[in-house]
């Protein structure tokens, strides 16, 4: 099942184990069974720790196999062959039932440990799908911390049956006790603070009793981790706060023009970004929503207002929250969003096997998701609104090669049709001539591009007619102490390069700035002594 080289790799990984690892699997006569053998075999021969059971008349999922270890109480299992980005889930969770210490925060996982009440969840993945292992792995670990946390991995693509019962059209879609939880990347502490009823009060009195920072980046994104970095490495006060560290990276799939890096993938990059900034002394504080910027006064501190209803305080600002993907705003488009409606290929496309989708937009991403997508899906229609594709021409050239693709220009989407449960087709206004049409079909993906999530500066920091903050040539706004970086610019060419050499422009102009108007008030002072 297993090349030679994977299967080394998988031995050295598993020399970290510390107890036995016991797998029963529960299996049938298909293929799908015979090749899940063929796998634990192979994890078998790469640990002496690692046992494995083989049932056929239970009533679990087939194939699936659950991990366990001689007397501790866990509950996790794999139902499908997890490969393809769920391979390292399965690693790690081999690995933290062997024993190996997770990585995770201390605070967190005590956290874990301390829930109670009886949760089972189940995650539906796609093999594809590069936002899934985050939660498939979140919850594996919190199944190995606590006997009263149960947790199922699905392979969607393997038991369609039940992702048409449960009208599952997006990964990782995870229900809890029968009922549906959430849906998208999730991080293990986005997912505890949403069981934990408490643990938003908690943080909010934690970011009340701060005391005020140099520098206080909002966003984690290439940017923002740059921004720390530079900072914390100038000996200054530095904090971090960020609804998810990797931000837009961590939807990104493949990753081949960072400089240095002939390839890496999105969600590696976020991590590596994230633990470059914990090497230094950075308070990060995660799942943490900016509402509102108030300007230093008289004390010479800018406030950041938070979602949850704390503030934080600093004598310079750096604002790197990104862009998000932008939206249709058609009728429609809201009402059946994860059902139909989607904006990651990648992740969801293996749900759309067999089935007729559209694709919004005729950039790269939108050209690039077609050709994907039609390797996956009977046929695809992809729109523009323009009169011609705007992708690269090694692309169109591609993408038009293909049997089973049909390119509409000069069309405006209009509205998302459904039947109430799920999209069914959209409707279009050819622009040449006028006439209305729509497209029946089971899927949309929509790719024309980001918004900037500045909504929340409107009125104290200058903004372009995109919403973009305006910069000049050092990261400085019109606010003074204030700056800003990334892909929430004007900044053009929105790329992760880029974004990471403006972070660190910014943070030295931070840097620079508390240098200059802390300078006479110092020199007073020693006057004054």
């Amino acid at each position: 099942m297993l090349e030679p080289d994977l299967k080394a790799q998988l031995k050295a990984y598993l020399e970290r184990a510390t107890r036995p690892i016991q797998i029963t699997a529960s299996v049938d006569d298909g293929e799908k069974s015979a090749q899940m053998l063929s796998l634990l075999d192979d994890l078998q021969e790469a640990s002496a720790l690692i046992s494995v059971d083989v049932v056929r008349d239970d009533d679990e999922r087939k194939p699936s196999f659950a991990l366990t270890s001689p007397g501790q109480d866990m509950h996790l299992r794999f139902a499908g062959l997890p490969m393809g980005h769920e391979f390292t889930s399965l690693v790690l969770a081999l690995l933290q039932v062997g024993g190996h210490p997770p990585k995770a925060a201390g605070e967190t996982l005590e956290q874990v440990r301390n829930l109670e009440g009886e949760f089972l969840f189940e995650t539906y993945y796609s093999l594809s799908c590069q936002n899934c292992p985050d939660v498939v792995q979140a919850l594996n670990l919190m199944a190995v911390l606590n006997p009263n946390i149960r947790h199922v991995a699905i392979d969607g693509a393997l038991f369609q049956d039940e992702v048409e019962a449960r009208e599952i059209m997006s990964v990782p879609t995870v229900f809890l006790n029968g009922k549906p939880f959430d849906q998208g990347r999730m991080s293990l502490e986005q997912i505890v603070a949403k069981i934990d009823t408490g643990a938003e009060e908690r943080m909010a009195k934690q970011i009340a009793a701060k005391d005020p920072f140099d520098v206080l980046v909002v966003g984690g994104g290439p940017a923002g981790a740059a921004a720390a970095i530079y900072s914390a490495r100038k000996g200054i006060r530095t904090g971090v706060a960020a609804e998810r560290f990797g931000g837009q990276v961590l939807d990104t799939l493949s990753i081949e023009n960072l400089v240095s890096v002939p390839h890496t993938e999105g969600p590696k990059l976020a991590t590596a970004l994230e633990q470059h900034v914990r090497e230094y002394d950075v308070d990060i504080m995660d799942l943490q929503s900016a509402e509102a910027l108030v300007p230093a006064g008289d004390d010479g501190l800018h406030e950041i207002q938070l979602a949850n209803g704390a503030s934080l305080r600093a004598k310079t600002v750096v604002v790197s929250t990104g862009a998000r993907w932008r939206q249709m705003n058609v009728p429609g488009e809201n009402e059946y969003r994860n059902k139909g409606v989607a904006y990651c290929p990648h992740c969801d496309g293996p749900l759309f096997k067999g089935k007729h989708v559209a694709v919004i937009g005729g950039g790269n991403s939108g050209v690039e998701a077609a050709i994907d997508l039609a390797g996956i899906v009977a046929h695809v229609t992809l729109l523009e609104f323009d009169v011609k594709l705007r992708a690269d021409e090694v692309l169109q050239r591609k993408l038009r090669s293909l049997p089973n693709v049909t390119i509409l220009t000069s069309a405006q989407t209009t509205k998302v049709l459904g039947d109430g449960k799920r999209v069914t087709g959209l409707a279009y206004t050819d622009r040449t001539s006028g006439e209305s049409r729509e497209v029946a079909l089971e899927g949309i993906f929509v790719q024309i591009g980001l918004l900037p999530n500045t909504e929340w500066l409107k009125g104290t920091v200058e903004l372009s007619d995109r919403g973009e903050i305006i910069t000049d040539s050092h990261g400085r706004t019109n606010v003074p102490g204030v700056f800003a970086a990334g892909d929430c610019t004007t900044t053009p060419y929105k790329q992760i390069v880029i974004a990471m050499g403006e972070g660190s422009r910014a943070a030295l102009a931070a840097f620079d700035h508390i240098i200059r108007t802390s300078a006479p008030a110092a020199a007073e002072a020693g006057a004054a002594a």
